[in-house]
């Protein structure tokens, strides 16, 4: 675990400069825009150890699956985000010698986000071999506002000397993933030019044929003035640059201002994506740097007016909550339903870029309190869209007649995990899929979802669970073989409690969702029937036998779940009896160690408990809660939130204050030794469930929401806003009271502490002093 991150309630701060520390200081310090995204990494030339990394959202390409031995139904290939065209360099050359931050003596060094504005600043003062001085002040950021661009201010100021300095304003496609198989490159260049003073690069993706033309314009002044200074045009081979000369006096001030664009064929025709790079490079240039600047700082501080968590006298929670909600925003708008929400987001390499269960499972949540209805539908719709490939990637593992299997690993619908134990046997995320449709009807009250879009999905996900499971004649039971639950430190077995007991799940909504289809609309049941080919009384009479016959595996004795088959035949070690040494055991031990372990990657029981709590009594949640916990080393960034809200529910506080802190500053504090390779983006929206749904206790039953909060002894208070059904709360809680305050025109009835209140519309409701403090 590191600490060398500055506390700060709305600023990210590093303070000099460790070599050791810049691959995770480029995951933290990463900028997007939901379109685009920049890993932290120098515009000048840096020689030293980086992971270079610049991403366009919707750009992959499909790298060849490497396995020792190929099995039937494995993916041909993993879909993999690609390090675009490297538009942030500028090349300094200071009297002759290269500005580099690695051969050079750093004098004083600083990294700064602002999460309020959006942007990233950096101030360091170096000394060259040959003696010169000189203070570089850089800031930059990836516009909300023109989402397809970027901006950097760079400002050098010499210190004890005068004379020449050249900088080079680049375009670089000749750039590699760090996980390329074979180290193979994945772009081309389909033409590179210049435009007037613009610079222009067009590449291509093997493969996917994907056109991503990135355009720069650069100009430089100096005292505050534009120099009326013509660039030299350089080309290479993947490259153009555009270069300057400029005389410098002691304590003169030089600064480059360097705009850029970067537009893929996703959102252009190839025939004008050059024409239509130009007008956006023309659009920035015209606004200036100050312009685009302000625009930035207003449309954060939009998405901060509903999306903030404030709390009171924890500077490193605040801090936390923040940097997660940010790069939440940063990652996804919700926007465009082609577009979903990697595990790194546009920090990093790791997991491909591409969509897995954590966004149905964690982040959609987030987005319906905090955003849009539209932008969590999109979630919803983009998986609706892969329905024809969710049937496909069934049909290639045997199930037939309309059974889907969503991708545990996508980017276009395809499966794409290169792990089998994976790929064929975690299968539960397809419960993920299908209880965020339940979910968001619950939280949105759009019923009409289920017609439009969901029903055919639930159909789909419900046919694949009822090929999945098989009769055991002696149990006389239904069970489920084979499978991988959420703690992958298991594979292969039999009978996992949360896999069982989602799919079951699937079977009764869908039923139910085919009950409210045909009470609003029994035309539009009528058609989805007939498109899914579904024999309604064949199909339903064979689910229900499985619900009322299916096995889940328990012991009566502890009066807990089981996690799967046997789980008790291993030797029962708790995770404080590990010696430090061995800890992370995925670093540290063999996988045959692992899996023969009883040690739990993360939440997999408490994760089917978290889904649905309202089933079980809240001693049965404290038997599995005390038997799990104690055993599950937390080495998913998946796992704290989820023991975050289970433990603030039942009143051990001091828990879920440790779970959440673990959470919140997973990257921050690169707890698991990872964030090098980009951040835990997914797991991130876990900080935000931790807060709301754990503290907060925000549940909605019924149709009402549910508030239940409670305060962490080490925070003066907490506030956070929430969007539910047309009504905008702010909800705040101190040792004193918990308040409520509505800002829309709507009334609403909701359920405090066990009670119904009415929140008038524009009103305001306090509650005295019912918070539990621990």
């Amino acid at each position: 675990m590191k600490n060398y991150i500055k506390y700060n309630e709305w600023q990210i701060i590093e303070e000099g400069f460790d070599p050791k520390l810049n691959k995770i200081s480029e995951s933290i310090f990463s900028l997007g825009n939901g379109r685009m995204g920049q890993r932290a990494n120098f515009e000048e030339q840096y020689t030293g150890e980086t992971l270079q990394g610049n991403y366009v959202a919707g750009v992959y390409y499909p790298d060849k699956t490497r396995v020792g031995w190929w099995k039937n139904g494995y993916p041909e290939y993993f879909a993999k985000v690609l390090n675009a065209t490297n538009w942030i360099g500028i090349h300094i050359i200071v009297n002759d010698e290269v500005l580099d931050l690695n051969t050079c003596s750093v004098l004083d060094f600083s990294r700064v986000l602002d999460m309020q504005k959006g942007t990233l600043t950096r101030k360091f003062k170096v000394e060259l071999k040959n003696g010169n001085v000189l203070d570089i002040a850089a800031v930059r950021f990836c516009s909300l506002v023109d989402d397809e661009a970027g901006a950097i201010k760079y400002t050098i100021t010499p210190h004890n000397f005068n004379g020449k300095i050249s900088i080079e304003s680049s375009l670089d496609g000749d750039v590699k993933n760090q996980d390329s198989n074979y180290d193979e490159k994945f772009w081309t260049e389909i033409n590179a030019k210049q435009q007037d003073d613009f610079a222009l690069l067009t590449m291509e993706t093997k493969k996917t044929a994907f056109w991503v033309s990135s355009g720069i314009y650069t100009e430089i002044h100096q005292d505050g003035k534009l120099i009326d200074l013509k660039p030299q045009f350089s080309l290479k081979e993947k490259q153009v640059a555009q270069q300057f000369s400029i005389e410098v006096k002691r304590d003169q001030a030089t600064t480059i201002y360097k705009y850029a664009v970067n537009l893929s064929s996703e959102n252009h025709d190839k025939g004008e994506l050059e024409n239509a790079a130009v007008k956006v490079l023309e659009t920035i240039v015209a606004k200036g740097f100050d312009q685009m600047l302000k625009e930035q700082a207003n449309a954060w501080a939009a998405k901060w007016q509903n999306g903030d968590v404030i709390i009171e006298g924890d500077v490193a929670a605040q801090q936390a909550i923040r940097f997660n909600i940010f790069q939440l925003h940063q990652t996804y708008t919700g926007e465009d339903a082609r577009l979903n929400i990697g595990p790194k987001g546009f920090t990093g390499e790791k997991y491909g870029g591409s969509t897995y269960w954590d966004t149905e499972a964690y982040c959609l949540p987030f987005y319906l309190a905090t955003a849009p209805q539209q932008v969590s539908e999109n979630l919803l719709i983009y998986r609706y869209n892969h329905l024809e490939k969710a049937i496909e990637n069934a049909e290639k593992l045997g199930f037939k007649d309309g059974a889907a299997l969503y991708p545990m690993v996508t980017i276009n619908g395809e499966e794409c995990h290169n792990e089998w134990e994976i790929t064929f046997e975690e299968i539960h995320r397809n419960g993920a899929i299908a209880f965020a449709i339940f979910n968001y009807i619950r939280y949105t009250g759009d019923q009409k979802y289920l017609a439009a879009y969901g029903l055919e999905v639930l159909i789909g996900i419900a046919r694949f669970w009822a090929q999945r499971i098989n009769w055991s004649v002696e149990k006389e039971k239904y069970v489920m073989l084979g499978v991988t639950g959420p703690n992958e430190y298991e594979n292969n077995v039999n009978n996992n409690w949360y896999t069982s007991t989602i799919a079951t799940w699937c079977l009764k909504y869908t039923m139910e969702a085919i009950a409210q289809v045909k009470a609003d609309n029994e035309n539009k049941l009528d058609q989805i029937l007939s498109k899914t080919n579904f024999n309604l009384a064949k199909e339903t009479s064979h689910w229900q036998d499985i619900i009322h016959k299916m096995f889940y595996p328990e012991d009566e004795k502890l009066g807990i779940f089981l996690q799967q088959d046997g789980y008790l035949d291993k030797e029962q070690i708790l995770v404080k009896d590990l010696p430090a040494v061995d800890r992370p055991l995925n670093q540290k031990w063999s996988w045959d160690r692992i899996l023969r372990s009883c040690f739990i990657k993360q939440a997999d029981v408490l994760q089917g408990i978290y889904f649905f709590e309202e089933d079980y009594d809240l001693e049965t949640i404290r038997r599995n809660y005390d038997f799990y916990e104690p055993r599950t080393v937390h080495e998913s960034s998946l796992s704290p939130c989820v023991h975050a809200i289970i433990a603030a529910k039942l009143g051990d506080l001091d828990r879920a204050y440790e779970f959440y802190l673990r959470t919140s500053r997973l990257d921050l504090d690169d707890y698991n030794n990872d964030t090098e390779d980009g951040l835990h983006i997914t797991s991130m929206a876990g900080t935000w469930l931790s807060v709301v749904e754990g503290f907060g206790g925000m549940r909605v039953k019924n149709n009402q929401l549910h508030l239940n909060p409670v305060l962490p002894k080490k925070w003066k208070s907490y506030a956070f806003k929430i969007g539910f059904r047309q009504a905008i709360i702010t909800v705040k809680a101190d040792q004193q009271k918990v308040s409520l305050k509505n800002e829309s025109e709507k009334t609403l009835t909701l359920n405090i502490f066990g009670d119904d209140h009415v929140l008038q519309a524009n009103g305001v409701l306090d509650l005295d002093t019912q918070i539990h403090i621990n």
